[in-house]
């Protein structure tokens, strides 16, 4: 008979064990931990299962690392949530694959606002609509926060835009290669 309730007493330890919301094993759904800072808007989650994904933040658009306070954001960003816990608002992708999302850090912090705020993004308004993101941004303008202490800031999107566009110059520096294909040879039977 002692057997009998041994084995239940055990059965119903373990049921108790993994119910119990200290066990450190459990990993909590929807949290990544910050893993790689790839530019300003930009990051490398971890999942809990090990598995790296990437995010684009939502609604705003950082400067590119190559131009004007490009480096400061992405030191900004990475100041402000690398190593951290974090968790995501949307799951919608771009034609890249990345996840696109709002990243907020356990504390409540949305870090996707927080660059706003501080200067180091736009509004990415062809994306968002948001009062509360335009009331930030405007905020930071007038304070001339980060990239707003520029008197004329380039938004990244016509960055980018330009840097693709080929200079009228180059063109007419470096004439393009034309390669004939051979004719093939023909081989006789001896």
């Amino acid at each position: 008979m002692f057997k009998k309730y041994s084995a239940l007493l055990v059965l119903v330890l373990l049921i108790i064990a993994g119910c119990n919301p200290n066990n450190t094993k459990q990993t909590n759904a929807g949290v990544y931990k910050v893993v790689k800072i790839k530019d300003g808007d930009t990051l490398g989650l971890l999942t809990g299962d090990n598995q790296q994904i990437t995010v684009r933040l939502a609604e705003i658009d950082c400067p590119e690392k190559s131009q004007a306070f490009g480096q400061a954001a992405k030191k900004f960003t990475s100041d402000l949530c690398f190593g951290k816990e974090v968790k995501l608002i949307g799951n919608e992708h771009d034609r890249y694959g990345r996840t696109v999302a709002q990243v907020v850090l356990t504390d409540g912090t949305n870090v996707n606002y927080a660059l706003v705020k501080n200067g180091y993004a736009w509004q990415y308004k062809a994306y968002s609509k948001s009062t509360e993101l335009a009331v930030l941004e405007q905020q930071a303008r007038e304070n001339k926060l980060g990239l707003w202490q520029d008197a004329n800031p380039t938004p990244p999107w016509d960055f980018r835009r330009e840097k693709k566009q080929p200079k009228a110059d180059s063109l007419q520096t470096k004439p393009k290669k034309h390669y004939h294909k051979r004719k093939p040879r023909l081989e006789y039977a001896a």
